[in-house]
This record gives structure tokens, sequence and C-alpha cells, in this order.
């Protein structure tokens, strides 16, 4: 009855470790140079590939609508744009989609990790990359 019980309770454990570590959910963007919450980004699987949505705009965002983005998204708001494009699984990390910033309306290669109930977000642009730190969201 012993083993049993700690049987259980180890697979319970386990499940939650993996439950936390996985990025799908809600994520609530924090801006790395205003510190300011943005939005909340709903991130989903896909055949394998990993994507995000804006699903909230929050009291920190600046504008609610992409005026800075180029061709069909230019000036199409910014709740229910997907931001980010084709992530991939690699080990612990998530890599070889891009992100979008509805703020500038520039595109980046893009790389993400979870550190405990975070998630490690880097856009690159050639040499040069700029790291936020989203929150688990409620």
């Amino acid at each position: 009855m012993m083993r049993n019980l700690l049987i259980a309770a180890g697979c319970l454990l386990f499940a939650l470790q993996v439950q936390a570590a996985d990025v799908v959910g809600k994520w609530q963007t924090i801006d790395d140079e205003t510190g300011q919450a943005k939005s909340i980004v709903q991130i989903s699987e896909h055949g394998g590939k990993y994507y995000g949505h804006v699903v909230k705009l929050l009291a920190g965002a600046t504008t609610d609508t992409c005026d800075n983005c180029k061709g069909p998204l230019k000036g199409k708001p910014i709740v229910g744009m997907q931001i980010i494009t084709g992530m991939v699984k690699n080990g612990d990390t998530y890599e070889g989609g891009t992100i979008l910033d509805p703020k500038s309306g520039k595109t980046y290669d893009c790389k993400f990790w979870v550190e405990g109930n975070t998630l490690k977000v880097r856009g690159y642009l050639g040499f040069f990359y700029r790291t936020q730190t989203w929150q688990r969201a409620n």
C-alpha cells in the first residue's frame, strides 16, 4: 500500500514538472526596457511547431495596432496577431522560428526556453540580440 502511494506521488510530481516546463499556455510579456507588462501571448503547438498569438493587451501597451508593420499587417489590431511563428523544440530550447515586435514592426529570428515559471524569449538580428523574461499568466 505504501509503495503504491509513493509511486503515485512520484508520477504526480513528474507530471507537474513536465507541465511546468512546457511552453504551451499563456504568458505575460514584460518589456525589457521599461519592465512593464504589455500583453498576454498564447503559445500553442501545431504539427510539431510552436506559434504565439496576442490574446490581450495590458495597461503597459503603448499601441493597439501594428502601425510600423509592413505589408498586410500594417495598421492591423495587435490582439489576435500571430507574433511567434514556426518554433521547433530542440532539447530544452525552442528555435528556428521568428518573433514580431508589433511596436517596431520588425521581425527577428527567435529562441526561447523555460526557466522555472518564466520564459526567456530572445530575438536576434545578426549577432545582436535582446532577451525578455515573460511570466506564466493565470
